[in-house]
């Protein structure tokens, strides 16, 4: 299956002040794959280093930063020649070799010539243990599960998923029903490589749904190899709270769901390890819509989404014909998954997550974008329910240029506000955002 993000080591590769790339995504996500896969393309060759239970590369590492040494010892390791912009390096697991993480600032200042891939799902929190980190000297990369349009790409729609990139809203709105059938299955399948490998191969939703229960198992048990022993039972707790907190009407993050009497000192580091592993996003609220939207961010009151919208669906154990045909039974946690994609889908897409809600107010905006110099207020919708009174309220009170409703409805224009397709979203916020609003 075909990455976005290929394109991108692409231009990293042709930069002519190139420097150390570090991917950062959590397990599971395809760094491994991405690394070799552009090597193949790309290069005359690829030496691939894995860290993880490597004793022989921590002496390498352990003794000095001499590249002509390391070099050397990374050919007898690999088998293979390394020759400068010919051979690409990839460390991978890097953050179990913390003396490799460091050698990148050296290979950045002193041997540019050797293009180098490395990649560390625990990485962040390496660097809260205090591993010396080359500040300046990387640059980076994160790697989530499929979007909706790789996804698109990877069922073999090539036009449809072209179409996402650069919106033409009259035909989108032609092939809207199959979208939304694509859409539907997303919502399924989710975009863990594995999954929809499984899901492109067999057409069998169970076995999606097997191969989504053993990536949740696989992070739980990763909580108890890698995570401080005394947090364990915390992130446990985050984790398996996760759906709860987000069947609830406004989505909010609430302790007391944890435990009775739970407080956030008590959780902050087990939240702060899910977010450095790459397993969780987080949306803050703002209380007021002005720019920049972290000058108005709330720490202690905000959303949490998981990395994947279909691992959620996974957890709540939804069948297929639940979220295929719409039943009526979960038409409130329908919502909770659309907010879920609609929060990976603008994370891909390099957006920071917000929402807004007033003190002492029911009213509240699903999301608030900071883009092109602008504050946009989005209100979600997870079918063609075309209400958004929160929405118009927060547009007679603030006035923003720009307001987004988006839905399973058809793209159209209003006098207040714009709605924009659930699956078309991403590719509105990616290109020139239209239509000002006249309140």
């Amino acid at each position: 299956m075909e990455r976005i993000s290929m394109q991108q080591l692409v231009r990293w590769k042709d930069k002519k002040r190139r420097k150390p790339l570090i991917i950062h995504g959590a397990r599971q996500v395809g760094k491994t794959w991405l690394m070799k896969e552009f090597g193949k393309r790309y290069f005359e060759q690829t030496v691939y280093i894995s860290f993880d239970n490597n004793e022989r590369m921590k002496h390498v590492f352990e003794a000095d930063f001499d590249l002509s040494r390391i070099l050397s010892s990374l050919k007898i390791e690999s088998g293979q020649r390394i020759e400068p912009q010919k051979t690409l390096l990839i460390f991978d697991e890097i953050q179990e070799v913390p003396k490799a993480l460091t050698s990148l600032k050296y290979f950045c200042e002193n041997a540019p010539e050797y293009p180098i891939l490395a990649a560390g799902p625990l990485l962040g929190t390496a660097l809260h243990e205090g591993t010396s980190f080359p500040v300046g000297k990387v640059d980076f990369l994160n790697l989530y599960p499929l979007s909706f349009q790789e996804f698109v790409l990877a069922c073999q729609e090539e036009d449809l998923a072209s179409m996402l990139e650069h919106p033409d809203y009259r035909i989108i709105n032609t092939f809207s029903s199959k979208y939304t059938e694509l859409l539907r299955r997303y919502y399924y399948v989710g975009g863990m490589p594995e999954a929809v490998q499984v899901y492109l191969d067999t057409d069998d939703v169970q076995e999606v749904r097997e191969v989504q229960k053993g990536l949740l198992t696989y992070y739980a048990n990763d909580f108890s190899k890698h995570a401080p022993l005394q947090t364990v039972p915390r992130l446990q707790m985050v984790w398996n709270s996760i759906l709860m907190q987000l069947s609830k009407e406004n989505r909010k993050f609430m302790y007391g769901i944890l435990r009775e009497g739970a407080r956030a000192k008590d959780f902050e580091l087990a939240i702060q390890w899910l977010l450095d592993c790459g397993l969780i996003h987080k949306a803050y609220r703002i209380a007021k819509p002005g720019l920049p939207l972290i000058s108005y961010m709330e720490m202690s009151s905000f959303k949490i989404y998981l990395l994947d919208v279909g691992l959620l669906s996974a957890m709540g154990d939804l069948d297929a014909r639940t979220l295929l045909e719409g039943n009526r039974i979960f038409q409130e946690f329908k919502g909770a998954l659309t907010e879920q994609y609609i929060a990976q889908e603008l994370t891909a897409s390099g957006i920071e997550l917000y929402y807004y809600s007033a003190e002492n107010s029911s009213g509240e905006i699903d999301f608030m974008v900071q883009k092109d110099g602008r504050v946009v207020p989005m209100e979600v919708k997870a079918e063609e329910n075309l209400q958004a009174k929160s929405l118009q309220a927060f547009c007679k009170k603030y006035h923003p240029e720009i307001a987004v409703r988006t839905s399973m409805s058809d793209y159209r224009e209003q006098d207040w506000m714009v709605n924009v397709p659930l699956y078309a979203l991403a590719g509105y916020f990616r290109n020139s955002m239209t239509h000002f609003c006249k309140f």
